[in-house]
């Protein structure tokens, strides 16, 4: 089973109904939920789309979070993956983060909105629009 990490653009996508990006989002975590791949993100993520709903969204923050958390693993960021990222050659340190939390943890792809803030991956770096169309041409 394909592992994906899902960063905080796609998540807040789907849960604040950003338009045109909140469709695929959406189709990602319900395939997530029908179990097509494991979705993972992180400690950090997962705090930082609390603190936007939170900002955006204060009603339905708690019940969504509850949602999403029920089709999304969480991985801990930890002292390795913040030193490697303070040594990397990333512009944007949370890019870094997620990138080496990535690597960790397996996963095979990084579904963002940032597509070129992690050019020198290697991991395969795709939208959510791009996951869903090599998934669906792979059946």
């Amino acid at each position: 089973m394909k592992k994906i990490f899902l960063d905080s653009d796609i998540i807040l996508d789907a849960l604040l109904g950003r338009e045109p990006y909140h469709r695929a989002a959406i189709s990602l975590i319900d395939m997530a939920h029908k179990e097509h791949f494991k979705a993972v993100t992180s400690s950090v993520v997962f705090v930082n789309v609390h603190y936007f709903l939170n900002k955006l969204a204060p009603v339905t923050k708690m019940e969504s979070l509850r949602r999403f958390r029920s089709v999304v693993s969480i991985v801990s960021v930890d002292e390795k993956i913040i030193d490697m990222a303070l040594e990397s050659s990333f512009k944007d340190f949370e890019d870094a983060v997620q990138y080496y939390t990535s690597e960790m943890e397996g996963c095979e792809y990084i579904i963002t909105r940032n597509v070129k803030d992690f050019k020198n991956s290697k991991i395969s770096i795709l939208n959510a629009d791009q996951f869903i169309q090599l998934l669906n041409n792979a059946k």
